[in-house]
């Protein structure tokens, strides 16, 4: 069996980000990398005082309380001012959340000393007060602008996959097969005197599949809304195959409101259409699934594999895959992936979404 998968985003793709690059510090997860972050800072500074060994860990301790309070209490404080955040712009964002690092920093450090100087206050951090509050500042200044500069690099480059991403989708949409077009629009025409009730459905269909490839790329539609799509483009090829397409769509253990990049299956169904279907003089069957399988919701379309000879003389049967996967990859983020079965005399794509993914 060969498969492709998808390659993993990066971390920051989970966090929605500003115009400085700014990612949500209302996130868990980004919350979670903090902690550890600050957790690695106060062992690197406790092992730059000098004590005795046995008096290195209440130093860590302490270190580490001191070094989470300060860090929780910014991501706090930006989780909240993120809004206030997004109106100031590159510049003006940057600049106020390094400020605002640096100044809790400084406050929290005169507290920090006033509270633990019943127990040994500036001593335990190895100096005197002011130089203890001097290099607390100083390590923030310094470390608020790397990591800062280092979101603001992260955040460029999420931009740009999503602005790749929307290309492709927008040439995906551009692109729709001019031979279906033709098709559907002749068979139209063939049915408007002999069944006018059943041209009048297939011009709905249509007008649905041509409002759909003009929606905003990057707008999310419900499950149902895309299965609905697909059920309207598989009526327009049937009447134009006739017998020679059987299909059938079997998504009910999914939720119809899973949020899914817009024309996530279409282009999927019409490469079987194209690639399984036309070439094989008897047709065949696509079968649209969806299941949960561990936690991971799964959508599969698959199609019997027509005779070499005939798939040869088409092309252009990876496009739509990757246009797709690169969709998936940073809608869902890592651990969301596309796939590429060969199994025997069966083609099959699956789209595998984590249970997170279910959002409107």
């Amino acid at each position: 069996m060969a498969t492709a998968s998808l390659q993993p985003a990066p971390p920051f793709a989970r966090s929605s980000v500003n115009a400085a690059g700014l990612p949500d510090f209302c996130s868990v997860h980004v919350v979670f990398v903090v902690v550890i972050c600050a957790e690695l800072l106060a062992f690197v500074l406790s092992l730059g005082v000098a004590e005795p060994a046995a008096g290195r860990w209440v130093t860590l301790g302490m270190l580490s309380l001191f070094v989470q309070w300060v860090a929780l209490s910014c991501t706090a404080l930006l989780c909240a001012a993120r809004r206030h955040l997004l109106r100031l712009g590159d510049s003006g964002a940057a600049f106020a959340a390094w400020a605002l690092i640096t100044g809790v920093t400084g406050l929290l450090s005169v507290l920090a000393l006033l509270l633990l100087d019943r127990f040994g206050g500036p001593a335990a951090f190895g100096g005197p007060a002011s130089e203890f509050v001097l290099r607390a500042v100083a390590i923030a200044a310094i470390l608020g602008a790397v990591v800062l500069r280092y979101f603001y690099v992260q955040g460029q480059d999420h931009r740009r996959l999503q602005a790749e991403s929307r290309s492709r989708l927008q040439a995906l949409q551009a692109r729709m097969r001019p031979h279906f077009m033709f098709n559907a629009l002749n068979t139209i025409a063939a049915l408007t005197r002999s069944r006018p009730a059943l041209a009048e459905e297939m011009v709905e269909d249509l007008a649905d599949l041509l409002r759909a490839s003009l929606n905003q790329a990057d707008r999310p539609v419900p499950l149902a809304t895309e299965l609905d799509l697909v059920r309207g483009y598989l009526r327009m090829e049937s009447l134009r195959l006739g017998d020679r397409l059987r299909w059938s769509i079997a998504c009910e253990d999914l939720p119809g409101d899973l949020a899914v990049p817009p024309l996530l299956l279409q282009p999927l169904v019409e490469n079987a259409v194209y690639h399984g279907i036309e070439p094989s003089p008897g047709g065949g069957e696509i079968r649209v699934e969806g299941r949960d399988e561990d936690g991971m919701m799964v959508l599969s379309v698959s199609n019997r594999k027509p005779r070499v000879a005939a798939a040869a003389q088409r092309g252009g049967l990876h496009m739509a895959v990757e246009n797709t996967a690169e969709r998936v990859r940073l809608h869902f983020g890592r651990d969301a992936r596309l796939r590429v079965l060969d199994e025997g005399d069966l083609f099959r794509v699956r789209v595998e979404i984590p249970q997170r993914g279910r959002r409107q």
